[in-house]
């Protein structure tokens, strides 16, 4: 009973199959943001950007196969167990909140250029 409980708390081992497609994400696109299609946080990050480019991909973590696994990687990975989950030219930003303090600092087109 006990192994039963603690398995809704820990997750399995993230395969190394998953990070290298992360990596190939991260590797190939200039915007990545890896989001939940009901968070509103993921919503206000994804307008943001839209409004600067519309060059970014977008991996909804709720609607994949694998998305949990996808998010426990990406904590290995960033440190990071939230979303959203944004990467600027192959370099971890963070979430909502980070992007919106380089919006507001004047730092965040300059990123996307």
């Amino acid at each position: 009973m006990l192994e039963y409980i603690k398995s809704w708390f820990v997750s399995p081992p993230v395969s190394a199959a998953t990070k290298a497609e992360i990596q190939s994400l991260i590797d190939s696109n200039k915007i990545l943001i890896f989001l939940k299609t009901y968070c509103p946080y993921c919503d206000s990050t994804k307008n943001l950007i839209k409004s600067l480019t519309p060059d970014f991909k977008v991996v909804e973590l709720n609607t994949s196969n694998n998305g949990r696994e996808i998010q426990d990687a990406l904590r290995e990975m960033t440190g990071q167990n939230t979303v959203p989950n944004v990467f600027i030219n192959k370099k971890h930003i963070g979430g909502n909140s980070d992007l919106q303090a380089l919006q507001g600092a004047g730092k965040l087109k300059p990123l996307l250029n």
